[in-house]
């Protein structure tokens, strides 16, 4: 953390609340938004590994709709609501292949996980943000969700494009009561999901992780930076999205993916 960033304290008295918050995105972008000021919350399905997690910790599965109402409850009777709230909760862990290798159960998670875990929360918590006439909720999706690869993300990739129009369409019911929604679309992360998702696809293919990275790289059409992000700069852009620097953005899908997407947005 550079010195700027350790003295801009512009989310002192916010309330974040951070899905999937103990790994990988979800972490650094808690981690940066506390830098900021703000109070941070923090769910996830299991208790995190450090002894001392430096955020107040909800365990919950959000694909669950009864636990999206205890994680709202929660907060909404610890901290009155949440100013912020990052939808960051999600996951490819479905079978490669194609459409002959998923069934209805795997169509139904990738749903549950990647869309329907932020309709409910956004839901459950909206009323407060509507009441104080302001908020930010930002949705974390993925440059697949426009991009999709049949061989390894068509659940998730559907799961994500159905967020990114339910995201648009929020935006702009509740931008004239002052609330800002914007999505997020990050690339490749060099993240602890990313090593597994790539390791096994390795496994499966027989080839090394090394081999199947540049295979991934290759079939995206390639990365002009040259490298995966690391997770604190995709909390960056997270930062300054819901800082009041960002005061007149909503309603857009920012891609992160280090000059990767092939078309002209």
């Amino acid at each position: 953390m550079n010195d700027q960033q350790k003295t801009e304290r512009n989310l002192t008295g916010k309330i974040a609340l951070v899905t999937g918050g103990t790994k990988g995105i979800g972490k650094a972008i808690a981690a940066r938004l506390a830098a900021a000021g703000a109070t941070v919350v923090v769910t996830a399905r299991n208790q995190p590994d450090e002894a001392e997690l430096p955020f107040h910790f909800i365990a919950a599965d959000l694909s669950r709709p009864e636990d999206v109402i205890q994680v709202a409850e929660e907060i909404i009777a610890q901290f009155g609501g949440a100013d912020i709230l990052i939808n960051n909760m999600g996951a490819n862990t479905f079978p490669g292949g194609g459409f002959s290798t998923l069934n209805d159960e795997h169509w139904d998670q990738a749903f549950q996980v990647n869309l329907f875990s932020s309709v409910r929360l956004d839901r459950a918590l909206l009323p407060q943000m509507l009441v104080r006439k302001n908020g930010v909720i930002i949705h974390i999706s993925s440059t697949t969700g426009q991009f999709p690869i049949w061989e390894s993300t068509i659940a998730y990739s559907s799961a994500k494009a159905a967020l990114n129009a339910y995201s648009k369409a929020l935006s702009d019911e509740v931008a004239p009561q002052g609330i800002r929604v914007i999505t997020v679309s990050p690339g490749l992360n060099k993240t602890e999901a990313m090593s597994n998702f790539l390791n096994d696809l390795a496994k499966n293919a027989g080839i090394s992780v090394a081999e199947m990275t540049q295979n991934l790289f290759n079939r995206v059409g390639g990365v002009p930076l040259g490298r995966m992000a690391e997770p604190e700069e995709t909390a960056e852009l997270v930062y300054f999205l819901v800082s009041p620097n960002a005061s007149y953005i909503t309603g857009t899908n920012y891609h992160i993916d280090g000059g990767n997407f092939p078309v002209v947005r």
